[in-house]
């Protein structure tokens, strides 16, 4: 009798223990974890804060998150190559300060997200072109300027547009998932954590595979290297290289050989080194 006691005790304690959902989802409290003090449930402005403008043709306002590094990459590449037009300004917009938030930013990108490009060169009736989400903005520079993607409608372009939109829908998983709940969540749990690394390791595998007989995500020539590597070495890369999340051990990155020769091969490029330190303004 007594035990039968306890584990109606213990399974009562579990029942206490689980979340159930409320009807209807209310901010009753800060959700914790590294960015509960700047996360809400609304869109748009928080304060006035215009944005600098600096004599480039193209103003970029980001951070050196996977994400930024993304863009940083196609323009320090579109440097190497000397390409006319492609000069561009540089300003830091730091997610944990809010700065995402300030109304210069939103008025170029409602989603309050980095990175945001805006091309003054286009400027049309006054209107110059912003642009946010970046795989929108590494498609626009690299069709703008004919480099690192194929023009031609064929099979070339669609692999590339195919992996480019893969890593677009891939990584949440990566960082809002398995980078969340690993290293900014307000405490390790375990569900979460598994799903999430299951994912990830599912993405690196799917990787590993499509490497193992071509140097790029899109060929074996130096000129297949192109957009889509660039999008996926931003998070892929810089995950199996160690540099993301302090998870490298735990992922058992080293077991994905391929996507290891990939993602060093690509960092010994000139620009990528200067992307991924690049230097950002201050926005004041």
């Amino acid at each position: 009798m007594s035990n039968d006691n306890n584990q109606s005790t213990t399974n009562n304690n579990v029942k206490e223990a689980t979340y159930t959902p409320p009807k209807v989802w209310t901010q009753d409290k800060e959700s914790g974890g590294k960015f509960s003090s700047i996360n809400r449930p609304t869109a748009g402005a928080r304060h006035e804060k215009e944005l600098p403008v600096g004599e480039a043709p193209l103003q970029l306002y980001s951070l050196n998150t996977p994400n930024g590094v993304k863009v940083n990459i196609l323009l320090e590449e579109l440097a190497e190559l000397g390409i006319e037009g492609a000069e561009y300004d540089a300003y830091k917009i730091d997610i944990s300060e809010g700065d995402q938030f300030g109304s210069g930013f939103v008025g170029i990108n409602p989603n309050s997200k980095i990175p945001a490009l805006v091309d003054h060169s286009a400027d049309t009736a006054g209107e110059p072109i912003a642009l946010f989400e970046s795989g929108a903005i590494l498609m626009y520079l690299a069709e703008k300027f004919g480099q690192f993607i194929p023009v031609a409608a064929g099979k070339a372009r669609a692999d590339c547009l195919s992996w480019l939109m893969w890593q677009m829908g891939s990584a949440p998983f990566l960082g809002g998932g398995f980078g969340h709940f690993y290293a900014y969540a307000p405490e390790p749990m375990e569900y979460p954590i598994n799903r999430y690394a299951m994912e990830t390791k599912r993405q690196l595998d799917v990787l590993d595979k499509h490497l193992k007989d071509s140097a790029y995500m899109c060929g074996n020539d130096e000129a297949d290297y192109n957009i889509a590597d660039i999008i996926i070495w931003a998070w892929y890369g810089q995950l199996v290289l160690g540099k993301l999340y302090e998870a490298a051990e735990f992922l058992q990155v080293d077991d994905y050989k391929n996507v290891q020769r990939w993602a060093k091969q690509i960092a010994e490029r000139p620009a990528v080194k200067r992307a991924v330190d690049l230097s950002l303004k201050p926005m004041a």
